[in-house]
């Protein structure tokens, strides 16, 4: 894709007629395009949490802490509304600005595993990698394979979207297929699939970051500690259960509304950089990387399973505890885990490939990738002062407090409460695109209440982001839905942001259906949603 076609995507989304304004999808395109940056969110939301905090504390707001006792051991600990115009916060905003910023837990977490992502994206992996994964498949199933890279190529941030979805359509057409079809089929595994995967990635640094600091500020004492590998289980069957919908949408409802693919005159054009056949220096790089990676988990199982077990939290004297307790430092080394992978296999790949000729390179690389950082350092900066200020306020957990009891005496059952926070996230992504963003905001209080009413914060995350990818591939306001558009006019100039969006409502309601069918069934069925990270969770009781 050249970078003239990057600056059509641009402009390309408001190149329609008046008709695709209109109804449901037209005010979701207006209303969200009159919506200030994430940043400037933020800012707003602190404003308002500063007026209603004054408002809180003066009307005498209060909850009682469901897991402390107050002083002298006599009752709970009754937390009471603080404004944040009181000196102590207002001197607590200025003194501690540098700490509340450097110790926002999702930071670390997103900058080591992006530092490995980085070089493994810059250095050709990726790209290679879903190049060599859609050569020679077998034209039955074409849809399918389509579908399962599209979604694995998530780790690959960019790349799933500037290689793989072009890449989709050429291979459909070249097997008679209807190119629309496979671009179709790739949005929906790369974008409505975005938490679907056989491994955590760095979604999951992200989430469960975020996650951590809502339990932190909440103070309650569950035992729960950060585990990247939280929702394994669940975002490996969501896969499972995504590849068929994706499958059965393309091949019986999407193409056959398409019709027959005639090509059109000059229609070779479309083509593109992607449909160059994979150089033999790009499969040497691959089988290098490969090595790596098994290097990467070879060690990684020797500090776990070989002798000292320094993985293992195996002291002398601890005994008849959970195995999942004893693997507590194994799950907090998993973010380590994967930037030392991507940063190997890159690393591997372009001394191989020739994209990496120096270390010098390599350090170039690592820098790029913090580069692309800097606006989510932005981001974090205002994310992290919301955080904070909503728990000095206490207002993070006298409303998860008081929305805990809300649902208790509602009677509605857990699992259809999982259901409602997945619907509501998905609402909210027709607004609000970034992922960090609606979980900075909601995380604070969706989490403590959660976990109030027994559900672990790891059921929480899951719930979120099920909503919160299966309505990506809908909304004008995704970043790369413009980008989507130039692809597509490869193959139909005709095809506008109407035809995209109608092409991908059907994959959105099956998405959304069955990912609400999957958290629910998870929660009744009581499985654990990845290594030592159970749906359920119990809170100490007060005596």
């Amino acid at each position: 894709m050249t970078n003239g076609e990057r600056v059509v995507a641009g402009n390309m989304a408001h190149d329609q007629t008046d008709s695709t304004q209109r109804g449901f999808l037209g005010f979701v395109e207006r209303t969200g395009n009159r919506l200030p940056d994430p940043v400037f969110i933020f800012v707003y939301l602190i404003g308002g949490l500063v007026v209603i905090s004054l408002v809180c504390a003066w009307a005498g707001v209060s909850a009682a802490h469901p897991t402390k006792l107050a002083e002298g051991g006599i009752g709970p600990l009754i937390l009471e509304a603080q404004s944040l115009l009181s000196a102590a916060n207002i001197q607590r905003i200025w003194v501690e600005m540098p700490k509340t910023f450097a110790h926002f837990h999702p930071l670390g977490y997103v900058l080591v595993v992006m530092m490995g992502a980085g070089v493994a994206e810059r250095s050709g992996l990726f790209a290679s990698g879903i190049k060599l994964a859609m050569r020679r498949v077998p034209k039955g199933m074409l849809t399918p394979v389509v579908a399962l890279v599209a979604m694995l190529s998530n780790h690959a941030a960019d790349a799933g979207y500037v290689v793989m979805i072009p890449l989709a359509a050429i291979v459909f057409a070249a097997a008679g297929r209807h190119p629309l079809a496979g671009i179709a089929a790739a949005f929906a595994g790369v974008s409505g699939g975005f938490s679907a995967n056989i491994t955590p990635g760095q979604l999951d640094a992200l989430l469960f970051g975020l996650a951590e600091a809502a339990t932190t500020s909440a103070q309650l004492d569950g035992g729960w500690t950060m585990n990247i590998a939280g929702n394994w289980y669940f975002i490996a069957a969501l896969l499972a259960v995504y590849l068929p919908v994706i499958w059965f949408v393309t091949d019986r409802i999407i193409e056959p509304r398409l019709g027959r693919w005639v090509p059109g005159k000059g229609q070779e054009n479309a083509l593109g950089d992607e449909s160059k056949p994979i150089a033999e220096g790009e499969k040497r790089g691959l089988r290098h990387a490969a090595l790596a990676v098994l290097g990467i988990c070879i060690a990684w199982a020797a500090m776990t399973f070989g002798p000292g077990t320094p993985l293992l939290n195996d002291e002398a004297g601890v005994v008849d505890q959970a195995w999942y307790v004893t693997a507590t430092p194994f799950f907090k080394s998993l973010v380590a885990a994967f930037m030392l992978l991507f940063l190997a296999a890159g690393w591997f790949y372009g001394r191989a490939a020739g994209t990496i000729k120096s270390g010098d390179d390599l350090i170039a690389m690592m820098t790029e990738s913090m580069k692309d950082m800097a606006y989510y350092l932005v981001l974090s900066f205002v994310a992290a002062h919301f955080v904070a200020m909503f728990n000095w306020s206490n207002l993070g957990l006298i409303s998860a407090v008081h929305g805990a009891g809300a649902i208790e005496s509602s009677g509605l059952p857990l699992a259809i409460v999982l259901g409602l926070i997945v619907l509501f996230s998905a609402l909210l992504n027709l607004f609000v695109g970034s992922a960090s963003a609606k979980w900075a905001l909601l995380a604070p209080v969706l989490v403590p209440m959660l976990m109030l009413l027994g559900i672990s914060p790891e059921g929480a995350t899951a719930a979120y982001r099920v909503g919160d990818s299966a309505t990506n591939i809908i909304t004008p306001l995704m970043v790369y839905f413009p980008l989507i558009l130039v692809f597509a006019r490869r193959w139909q100039p005709d095809f506008g942001l109407g035809s995209l969006t109608a092409t991908m409502i059907p994959y959105s309601v099956a998405m959304l259906v069955s990912g609400v069918a999957l958290i629910v069934g998870w929660m009744v069925l009581g499985i654990d949603l990845g290594p030592g990270s159970p749906m359920e969770m119990e809170l100490p009781k007060l005596p």
